[in-house]
């Protein structure tokens, strides 16, 4: 018998198993990984068509090497090509329409990450430069001057004390729109706060800049008076939708037989939102409001155009400008100062890492027991 005849072998006939035939076939000389209608491909299959689509792309592309990205786009093609068809073949459409899936989804997973660590390796890397204890304690001051060390410690103390301000402001202010929304029942001013937090959360920034801009010097009757709390007021229009929004979600996540419960124990309505409700979505809630704080930490179209820019130390937020990071590094990359902006975009990229670690330590505190 040669080695491409198939062998097949009945054991018992009808009467000696209920009536059906038990069939095993095999073909001898073709390997069971890659017999077709096997279950599954050898798991070096993908990192074998991998390797074998770069060397393709690579082939297509010899000459124009430093036309990276054509390349990388023409082997993942010819990898989905041939690896679908590979599996179509072998493992059946339903296991190569999940290999194609699986492929797709963890491609935009890399399309999405990759990008994202380039920016934090040059952020690291083109900040580190400048990093020292001046640049977080010196100002821009006289940095024109022969022997002078500028440095972003003014703006590292006016982004701390507007962004501290706007979350005071914001978070308390999000928390209980949220809380009257969810717990308590409401007409027709539930649905005007419902419709005016919709518009709010995709405000354009420099629009609330310009509201700032044009509500306080009427109030104060100084038409050009900027300072930091300026700059809070119109970063609180964009962050009390985000946590509104965010509690919202959080609070509807609390089963309702929690309330039922107290309720049942006699606990009143208010007593039963701060100890059950708000104690449950603690984690959730303090999540989202470091999300949002991190959001608007960054902003400078309307800090620019509200808290302004200055050279020197301001810690008051109600006389004067204050500047912050988002507008230092502006100025300094429009003033062609590139490892001083780099630096105080590494400031920056610092400060929202450390609001995240406060954030899972204060819901790793308050989460109920058991979690």
């Amino acid at each position: 018998m040669s080695s491409d005849t198939d062998v097949t072998t009945h054991g018992g006939g009808p009467q000696e198993n209920g009536g059906s035939a038990v069939v095993v076939e095999q073909r001898v000389g073709i390997p069971e990984a890659f017999d077709r209608g096997a279950r599954h491909l050898p798991t070096y299959t993908p990192w074998a068509v991998g390797a074998a689509s770069a060397l393709v792309s690579v082939g297509i592309f010899r000459g124009g090497a430093s036309n990276v990205m054509g390349m990388t786009i023409v082997a993942v093609l010819i990898y989905l090509a041939a690896m679908t068809s590979l599996s179509r073949f072998y493992e059946g459409r339903r296991n190569s329409s999940d290999r194609l899936a699986t492929t797709l989804i963890c491609g935009s997973f890399l399309l999405a990450v990759v990008p994202l660590f380039s920016l934090l390796y040059t952020v690291v890397v083109s900040g580190f430069e400048v990093m020292s204890p001046a640049f977080l304690n010196h100002t821009t001051e006289g940095m024109t001057l022969e022997g002078a060390i500028p440095g972003a410690g003014h703006a590292i103390i006016g982004t701390l004390l507007v962004t501290f301000s706007t979350a005071l402001i914001a978070v308390p202010l999000g928390i209980f729109t949220a809380i009257y929304l969810v717990e308590y029942e409401g007409g027709w001013l539930k649905k005007v706060i419902t419709f005016l937090v919709d518009i709010m959360t995709g405000i354009p920034s420099i629009v609330a800049g310009l509201f700032a801009a044009a509500m306080l010097p009427l109030l104060v009757g100084d038409a050009g008076y900027r300072s930091g709390f300026m700059g809070s007021v119109a970063l609180v229009v964009l962050m009390t939708p985000l946590v509104v929004r965010n509690t919202e979600e959080m609070l509807r996540l609390v089963s309702n037989e929690l309330r039922e419960a107290a309720y049942a124990l006699g606990v009143t309505k208010s007593r039963t939102i701060v100890k059950v409700v708000l104690r449950t979505s603690l984690p959730g809630i303090v999540s989202g409001c470091v999300i949002a704080t991190a959001r608007i930490i960054g902003e400078s179209a309307p800090l620019l155009i509200t808290a302004g820019s200055t050279d020197y130390y301001n810690f008051s937020l109600f006389n004067d400008r204050v500047m912050t990071l988002p507008v230092f590094v502006y100025n300094q990359y429009v003033a062609g100062n590139y490892p001083m902006a780099w630096g105080g975009a590494l400031v920056l990229v610092l400060l929202v890492l450390i609001l995240n670690l406060i954030a899972k330590l204060i819901a790793h505190w308050f989460a109920p027991k058991g979690q």
